[in-house]
């Protein structure tokens, strides 16, 4: 095998994956990205998210600067809760399971992912850039990452799943 002109090539495999989950198992947020893009200037982002069980992502919005958001599973199963603007859940579709692989979510919808399996690690993609003070807009309803009361709302939303 050569790797002569493969510059500007990355190798989605079982070892980058790996990679990934060991870093987000020993983060305290339990939950780690591998970037594809080369910079949070790049107009076009990809990226490996390794989720492990218990990690929270609050439920948000893409406004400020409207950018369509894909999820799609490559290992695992997460759910996508998508919400109605009083924080009631719209839908809820479980990802890597039953032959639905992803979710592509336009811009200004309120959602959410949680895992349902210990570990799970998803492809996304969405456009840049990344300014940490445009991307989202929290939703005011429900707990923010570390707030004290994040993982019960994770679990009564994992809760409503199960009962399907």
């Amino acid at each position: 095998m050569t790797t002569e002109g493969t510059a500007g090539v990355q190798l989605i495999d079982d070892a980058l994956i790996e990679a990934t989950l060991a870093r987000a198992r020993s983060s305290p947020r339990l939950r780690a990205n591998y970037n594809l893009h080369a910079s949070n200037a790049e107009g076009y982002h990809r990226f490996l998210n390794a989720w492990i069980q218990g990690t929270y992502a609050a439920p948000h919005r893409h406004v400020a600067v409207p950018k369509p958001e894909t999820t799609l599973v490559l290992r695992g199963k997460l759910v996508c809760f998508i919400f109605d603007d009083t924080g009631a859940i719209a839908r809820s579709t479980v990802l890597g399971a039953g032959g639905v692989h992803g979710v592509d979510i336009a811009p200004g919808i309120w959602h959410t992912i949680l895992t349902l399996t210990p570990e799970a690690v998803c492809l996304e993609t969405k456009l840049g850039p990344w300014d940490a003070k445009t991307d989202k807009e929290f939703a005011p309803w429900a707990p923010l990452e570390g707030d004290p009361g994040a993982a019960a709302y994770a679990e009564g939303l994992l809760t409503a799943v199960r009962q399907v």
